[in-house]
């Protein structure tokens, strides 16, 4: 047996299990993601944040979702993540570079006397390139009608670090679950997150999500940046943002093509797993 000390966090719902691997020593994560991450036999998670060392920044973030799959990027994730280092005193100071699967990003922590108050993280520059993303299209996907699941849905689609495809309307008209049913339709070749949002007004919107790898979250932090920048492309919402979430608030704005991500982290509670 083997005694594995972790960290339970969330941000806005969206709960992830903090540990530590500097020395690089757990070779298969998926495995060890999907362990922790069961809510009856492990200790219960969207995903795992693992900590390591960074030839690049001044520390790496490494995301597993509950189901054992990579992501290369999470935005409640990277917050929870930069109070948890910062908290730690592994960087100091309140710029904390981060790298992950999707290049260098930065957290700007808000402390009064040392003490972490929030953060704001800039998620960089979105793309609506289908090449990027990656979907099987010539042409940009904003607002295109998708038949599946004997239903029509207008869909809008980018990358914003991960995947995701946004369908805009009345989130009562909408299941969560019917994410599911987008998020394997052949038009996506590594699958995608999905967003059914709402636009309150041109400053508000509400976002319920199916995450790609773990199914319905409380929140998703690239997903609700991915909402505004679908919703600022069409002509929706403006720059700044409050989203809102089953699990809280997020303030997102964009600034000359990125966005910048702000919302609360918390820590849930500490404790041994035991690995057999």
């Amino acid at each position: 047996m083997e005694i594995l000390n972790f960290t339970k966090m969330q941000g806005t719902g969206n709960d992830f299990i903090v540990i530590e691997d500097l020395e690089g020593k757990y070779n298969d994560l998926g495995i060890l993601a999907k362990k922790l991450c069961d809510r009856h036999y492990g200790i219960g998670a969207d995903g795992i944040l693992v900590v390591r060392k960074s030839s690049i920044a001044d520390i790496q973030m490494i995301i597993m979702n509950a189901d054992g799959s990579y992501a290369s990027m999470c935005g409640n994730g990277i917050r929870c993540f930069a109070k948890y280092i910062y908290e730690k005193k592994y960087v100091l100071g309140e710029n904390i570079k981060i790298e992950t699967g999707d290049g260098v990003k930065i957290a700007s922590i808000c402390a009064y006397d040392g003490v972490f108050k929030g953060v704001t993280i800039n998620m960089g520059k979105y793309n609506f390139n289908p090449i990027s993303i990656p979907a099987l299209s010539s042409v940009e996907i904003i607002n295109k009608k998708l038949e599946t699941n004997n239903k029509e849905y207008y869909i809008t689609s980018l990358l914003m670090g991960v995947p995701h495809t946004i369908v805009f309307g009345k989130l009562d008209d909408y299941e969560v679950c019917e994410g599911k049913f987008i998020e394997h339709n052949c038009l996506f070749p590594q699958k995608t997150n999905v967003n059914f949002c709402e636009v309150v007004d041109k400053n508000m919107i509400k976002v319920k999500t199916w995450e790609r790898g773990a199914g319905p979250t409380l929140a998703c932090g690239t997903g609700s940046c991915a909402a505004v920048a679908a919703a600022n492309r069409l002509g929706y919402t403006e720059g700044r943002v409050k989203v809102q979430v089953p699990g809280g608030i997020l303030n997102i704005e964009i600034v000359e093509g990125e966005v910048l991500m702000e919302g609360p982290a918390e820590i849930a509670f500490k404790g041994e797993f035991l690995i057999s």
